[in-house]
């Protein structure tokens, strides 16, 4: 057994995502872009448009977290707007992405666990999660499942990449009271 495996959920912190841990996102997107299925973007986004993106993340008011371990960043995790019509106001999805040496350690649950928790305090009140390649990607749904998600819907062969067809689980959760009371 490595000492990855063995590490304590006590060392890995979580933070604000800042500009400076753009190269390490890029880095870790990259790997699940080009080598994983959970990602349907094909082509690594560059340094300046991941930096984009977190700037739009924040613009909506919107978490986007790190995870470090002994200071290195080794995940990452955010929230956005479901969908862009008013109606869906209320709604977020979460998108959660680990180092690929360092999956299976608790870090997703670490990183999500905190964004559940920082999005009931805004105003939303349902989390959305779309996993690529549902029926495969088990470390997600697990993850998800552990959370209080479930899977509310699939979508099969949505996605083409990497030689295959590939579906979509999705999965929710409610944030503070849910659908029990109006906004």
């Amino acid at each position: 057994m490595s000492v990855l495996e063995t590490m304590p959920s006590a060392r890995i912190q979580v933070r604000d995502a800042t500009s400076d841990d753009i190269p390490s996102i890029t880095a870790i997107y990259e790997w699940h872009v080009l080598h994983g299925r959970g990602s349907f973007e094909e082509s690594p986004p560059t340094l300046s448009q991941m930096a984009e993106r977190l700037q739009a993340i924040r613009k909506q008011e919107l978490p986007w977290l790190v995870a470090l371990y002994s200071g290195i960043v080794v995940g990452y995790c955010y929230a956005t707007v479901y969908r862009p019509r008013p109606a869906y106001r209320f709604t977020i999805e979460d998108s959660v992405y680990i180092d690929a040496s360092m999956t299976g350690q608790g870090i997703g649950r670490e990183l999500l666990s905190h964004l559940i928790e920082r999005c009931e305090n805004g105003p939303w009140r349902q989390m959305v999660a779309v996993i690529g390649d549902g029926e495969n990607n088990t470390g997600s749904c697990r993850l998800h499942s552990q959370l209080g998600f479930e899977v509310v819907g699939q979508l099969r062969s949505v996605g083409f990449k990497l030689g295959g067809w590939r579906d979509t689980i999705i999965m929710q959760r409610p944030l503070n009271e849910g659908d029990w009371t109006l906004p």
